[in-house]
């Protein structure tokens, strides 16, 4: 029941935030409780570990449990969604209830995600994620570019997903069955067929080459989609799944190379396009390819388990950065790098930040440090090549994140103290900054001896012990190039302004953006308007071809059953009224003629009644009075005055009566 609860308490959440419409006050409450409360949940599955099953049909069954590393996904997602939840609650005004709303039903699809057993589970959560990012990225769909980006982002990853389905046929042809465990027992060609489908699906979803641009236009939805979507839910789906499938793949010859190359590749181009953005959110948008680069490269290299940990740490400081850069778009009007500088104005905002871009950077104690670190390990046990390429990716991403905050939140100039008053964060963004600065904080724990077991126990993954000279050189790697920033900072040669020429096209995914949409997105709309008119005129017309022939003979058959009809309630009608002229002369020749008979008879039995009362009950009457008055004058005689007259009168009554007595009796 437990693993239930983690799906619906954020969708009875998301049922709340519907019906408390009308009191906008109580939605913001609403929504944070829910997920408050799948949090509490989700800390009792996680040491629970439940599992749940539900057979669909005799080869067919739905399965979610609550281990390995799901255990760190279940809590981590609410974590991360219940301060981004306040912050929306606090900072979207238009259509703030359906954005909650789907908010929570995303969070609900995601808890699914990473609790499913089986792929089928698995792809109906996935489809899932996917409705509800849509539905995120077009919050603002009375702005036709925001539909637009919404449907780039949903075809982009929806190539990916047809993998997804690719290695869950393939798998149940190959097994009769769609669990996990059923992955290390598919063999032959189907084994290339099936990781090649995953990985398909997997680079898609955590936006990796040629996939990434679709990050860009995730950009078009409100603030605490982007700062949800990047960090504990949408993108780190793909990363999630891998971790879970990698070890039962680790047969097929190609896959962890093909892992760890595509990851490098991605985190290279990624951290170039990251250092040559001039848009706050855009920054953080390729920086999170770069990113997930790493996990990638991680797991390719054998180490799950430092894939795990950077999933985690980035969830946290990545939703940190969102939302810092929310107040600083906020405060500056737009999301240009170049019209913000906002130290002065937003210092707090810019101490919070500053945790976030350190994780970002690796900067030890923070725990984005440390996961790095095992990243880099990972790597070296691997290939030296690898360990080199890491090392770029992460000067890189020292570069971007202290160009970005030093951009963003960078001292300005004197006279912009005036815009202190009205761009200050209100008091629920500046928990929701707190809280996620806080927990970057706390995954400094990792750092502490003990820390490296658990995580390997969790995720079942393998963690390589760094060499101290790998930690002097990254650390060599992290200082040179924050040093570099702040040199450039300080003479006014980071140029904020957007790139023009080459340095344009690189800035946008090397042109990837333009030729995803080109090639991909505008063929797909466009065959799907094409289809919609086939469907129009050629389906849709035969429909109403056979509908208005149907009307027609409807009409024909009906004319002739009409007049058919007709002829016979006419015939009918005549014969009835034959029938009624007939009853009516019947009526007054036969119930007339009766009723005449009867009268005369009832005259003459009136007639002999009459007869019959003057001779027979007068008579019987004149006759009584007669007797009576014989009777009266007998009786005189019998009152003789004497006693034993009397006496003898009364004692022949008696008599009299005795003898009817006994004749009653007897």
């Amino acid at each position: 029941m437990t693993v239930a609860l983690l799906v619906l308490l954020p969708v009875l959440g998301s049922a709340s935030v519907l019906g408390l419409r009308r009191r906008p006050h109580g939605v913001g409450a609403a929504a944070v409780g829910a997920a408050v409360a799948t949090l509490a949940a989700a800390m009792v599955a996680a040491w629970a570990e439940p599992r749940l099953a539900w057979r669909w049909s005799d080869t067919l069954e739905l399965s979610v449990a609550v281990d390995g590393f799901a255990r760190v996904m279940v809590v981590l997602i609410p974590v991360v969604a219940a301060p981004v939840l306040a912050y929306a609650a606090a900072t979207v005004e238009e259509g703030r209830t359906r954005l909650l709303a789907l908010m929570l039903g995303f969070v609900a699809a995601m808890e699914l995600l990473v609790v499913a057993s089986d792929l089928l589970t698995l792809l109906l959560a996935w489809e899932l994620i996917g409705a509800f990012s849509w539905a995120l990225i077009g919050h603002g769909w009375r702005e036709r570019s925001n539909g637009a980006a919404a449907a780039q982002a949903f075809i982009t990853t929806r190539i990916g997903d047809l993998g997804l389905y690719v290695a869950a046929g393939t798998t149940f042809a190959a097994t009769g069955g769609l669990g996990y465990d059923d992955l290390a027992a598919v063999d032959g060609a189907r084994q290339d067929a099936l990781a090649a489908g995953l990985l398909l699906a997997v680079a898609a979803k955590s936006a990796q080459l040629p996939f990434s641009p679709w990050l860009f236009s995730a950009m078009a939805g409100p603030t605490p989609v982007s700062a949800l979507l990047h960090s504990a839910t949408l993108v780190s789906a793909g990363a999630y799944l891998l971790i879970r499938v990698a070890p039962s793949l680790e047969p097929v010859g190609w896959f962890l190379p093909a892992v760890a190359g595509l990851g490098m590749a991605t985190a290279l181009a990624g951290g170039v396009s990251a250092a040559l953005q001039s848009q706050a959110k855009r920054v953080l948008a390729a920086s999170t390819s770069a990113q997930y680069g790493l996990m990638f490269v991680a797991v390719g290299a054998g180490s799950t388990a430092a894939a795990g940990a950077q999933l985690v740490t980035h969830a946290a400081f990545k939703s940190l950065l969102f939302l810092g850069a929310g107040v600083a778009i906020h405060a500056a009007g737009s999301g240009d790098l170049g019209a913000m500088r906002l130290g002065r104005v937003l210092p707090r905002t810019a101490g919070l930040s500053l945790v976030g871009v350190a994780a970002l950077a690796a900067i030890p104690p923070l725990g984005g440090a440390w996961s790095k670190q095992e990243i880099g390990a990972a790597a070296a046990h691997s290939s030296v090549w690898l360990l080199l390429g890491v090392l770029v990716a992460g000067a890189l991403s020292v570069v971007y994140a202290f160009r970005y905050q030093v951009l963003a939140f960078g001292r300005g100039p004197d006279n912009d103290i005036g815009r202190r008053v009205e761009a200050q964060p209100t008091t629920a963004e500046r928990w929701s900054l707190g809280v996620l600065a806080a927990i970057t904080v706390a995954l400094s724990v990792l750092w502490l001896p003990g820390s490296s077991e658990v995580l390997e126990r969790v995720t079942g993954g393998q963690l390589y012990e760094a060499p101290l000279w790998e930690l002097t050189v990254t650390l060599a790697v992290t200082g040179t190039a924050a040093a570099g920033v702040f040199r450039a900072w300080r003479a006014h040669r980071l140029d904020p302004s957007a790139r023009e020429g080459r340095a344009a096209v690189v800035a946008d995914w090397y042109g990837l953006a333009r030729l995803s949409r080109v090639a991909v997105v505008e063929p797909t709309l466009a065959l799907s308007r094409g289809l919609a008119r086939f469907d129009d005129r050629v389906v849709d017309a035969g429909v109403r071809g056979a509908e208005q022939l149907t009307r027609r003979l409807s009409r024909v058959v009906w004319g002739r059953a009409e007049w058919s009809l007709d002829a016979f309630v006419h015939g009918l009608a005549g014969a009835v009224g034959l029938g009624a002229r007939g009853t009516r002369t019947a009526d007054e020749r036969s119930v007339d003629g009766a009723v005449r008979a009867l009268a005369a008879l009832t005259l003459k039995g009136a007639d002999a009644s009459g007869v019959a009362d003057d001779r027979v009950v007068d008579g019987a009457v004149e006759g009584s009075a007669w007797l009576v008055g014989v009777g009266g004058h007998a009786s005189r005689k019998l009152q003789t005055g004497q006693a034993h007259h009397y006496y003898a009168i009364v004692a022949v009554g008696f008599v009299v009566a005795a003898a009817v007595l006994l004749a009653l009796t007897s």
